[in-house]
């Protein structure tokens, strides 16, 4: 399932995939997955990229 929220967050935030990579130390391509559903990050991966968008594990990751 494709992650809109935290694609939205991040343009919020004006920060492009290579930006939000280099904040939580991943690739971009990690970033890309995880956005498009093809990659289950760990909990930590989700609360780095959490802190860094100043959002909640709720807002970003919990499905509606």
């Amino acid at each position: 399932m494709k992650n809109l929220k935290l694609k939205a967050a991040r343009a919020g935030k004006d920060m492009s995939q290579d930006d939000l990579a280099k904040a939580v130390g991943v690739s971009r391509q990690t970033i890309n997955a995880v956005e498009k559903g093809d990659y289950n990050p760990s909990i930590n991966l989700c609360i780095a990229i959490c802190k860094a968008l100043e959002k909640t594990l709720d807002e970003l990751f919990w499905e509606d």
